[in-house]
């Protein structure tokens, strides 16, 4: 069985920054990807950024240029450094494992953008 642990979400002014954490119950480099996705209040959940067991990284145009995805095996955990947030950057975020045909979800970080 797999988890995933999200942390690091709260509340922040715009322009400033926050580092998500998403910690695995197995090694990180097992998993094919590890994605982030955000669902806003009343919005779809939308992907956000990932990084494969490779090391490739994709980023979503809404957050390119403003956030890193990085991991850490040592530490089993994958981050999602955001800077410059803006109000819309305000949701939920998740964290989703890749693992051949399974795909496993955490429970969710809220990040809310507001002055």
């Amino acid at each position: 069985q797999v988890q995933l642990v999200e942390s690091g979400g709260g509340l922040v002014q715009p322009g400033g920054s926050l580092t998500l954490s998403c910690a695995a119950s197995r090694n990180i480099f097992s998993f094919d990807e590890v994605a982030w996705y955000r669902q806003p209040p009343g919005k779809q959940r939308d992907f956000v950024a990932s990084i494969t067991s490779h090391g490739s990284t994709n980023y979503a145009d809404s957050i390119k240029g403003r956030s890193t995805i990085s991991r850490n095996n040592g530490r089993s955990t994958v981050y999602l450094q955001m800077n410059s947030l803006k109000p819309e950057d305000t949701a939920v975020y998740y964290c989703k494992a890749a693992l051949g045909s399974h795909y496993y979800w955490g429970q969710g970080t809220q990040v809310t953008v507001t002055s």
